[in-house]
């Protein structure tokens, strides 16, 4: 009962901050003229059955971000008229995440949002040749969604800043050219960061093995070429760096520890270099090296909005004590599923 009352109670502070009237997003002339600029490149691309779109310098973007920078507000009463989502009543992300949050907290779990930037938001001008704006201004509704979501006391961990600091003079950007996840350097950037606000938040300790790195070179096949217009010429593989890890003395590959008080949830930016494209230096091999222990690991190649949430309700039901062993879920999705999500979001359950 006592449980069920401060779900309650919480949900209720909740609603009432996400419920405020919501204050106008001013935007810079730049700004304003970038999200027009993205628009119209949507607009063509999508006149073409095309999902994504050719920059400038071998550069390719996948249509569905162009569309998300390009948008204004897309939560709250907008989120029905811009969303993908199937149904309206589940095209506002906040309230299904703000419920995700609550859930865990009343058991005593931390949440860290994640959202992976639009590749567009990093490397502006690889869209939009002689754009005059940084990259710290090119998602300014993005930084508005995420202050809502923190004024739901929901923490987010914006990697914009992050990824676009990356000096790629030695290991390529921090996103792929062809491919639409982020390249082995922003791979390990992020592990980084997110690696900090896990210690912040919960601490860890280290599990007593120790892990080894090594660079390497890999060949890929992005998975925007196939996206591209038909009248657009398909470029070749893209040769990356990643960074693999392995066990020190065995060699072993890490794997996921289901006994590890840090979840790591998400899409396929969870599962890119260790479940596919290479192998041994995903997110979940970073965060081992970064953290000295390895997280236990949730992810899909599908939308990181509700169906993964659902997997962790099947884990759950599987072990009863499966929640217990946690102290932390790393929500880690692309930033274009608040938008884009088919499916939409839907609240969830995370246990029975």
């Amino acid at each position: 009962m006592k449980f069920f009352c401060a779900y309650l109670l919480l949900c209720s502070c909740a609603t009432r901050l996400v419920a405020e009237n919501p204050a106008p997003i001013s935007l810079s002339e730049p700004q304003q003229k970038f999200a027009r600029e993205l628009a119209t490149v949507f607009q063509t691309l999508e006149k073409k059955n095309a999902a994504a779109g050719a920059g400038v310098d071998g550069w390719l973007f996948f249509a569905g971000e162009l569309r998300l920078l390009s948008l204004g507000r897309f939560w709250g009463d907008e989120a029905p008229k811009v969303s993908r989502a199937h149904k309206p009543e589940l095209a506002d992300p906040i309230p299904a995440i703000v419920d995700f949050q609550q859930q865990l907290k009343v058991r005593g779990i931390e949440l860290l949002v994640v959202p992976v930037p639009p590749k567009a938001a990093i490397y502006p001008e690889k869209i939009i040749p002689g754009v005059k704006i940084s990259g710290s201004d090119t998602a300014p509704v993005l930084r508005r969604f995420y202050d809502e979501l923190r004024k739901a006391q929901v923490e987010v961990l914006d990697l914009t800043t992050t990824l676009s600091e990356i000096d790629d003079s030695n290991r390529l950007p921090a996103f792929c050219k062809t491919d639409s996840h982020w390249s082995g350097a922003g791979c390990l950037a992020a592990a980084r960061a997110i690696a900090d606000s896990v210690r912040r938040k919960v601490g860890v300790s280290p599990a007593g093995k120790e892990f080894l790195p090594e660079w390497k070179d890999v060949q890929i096949n992005g998975d925007l070429v196939s996206l591209l217009p038909h009248d657009v010429a398909k470029p070749g593989p893209e040769k990356i760096s990643v960074r693999t890890i392995r066990e020190k003395g065995t060699g072993a590959a890490v794997e996921p520890d289901p006994n590890s008080p840090v979840l790591l949830l998400g899409d396929s930016h969870t599962l890119v270099y260790h479940d596919f494209l290479a192998e041994r230096a995903g997110l979940m091999d970073q965060l081992a090296f970064e953290l000295g222990s390895a997280p236990d690991l949730i992810g899909t190649r599908g939308s990181g909005a509700t169906p993964v949430r659902l997997n962790l309700y099947r884990r759950s039901l599987k072990d009863a004590g499966y929640l217990a062993k946690k102290k932390i879920v790393v929500w880690c999705f692309a930033a274009r599923e608040f938008t884009e999500a088919t499916e939409g979001w839907a609240k969830a359950p995370i246990a029975k």
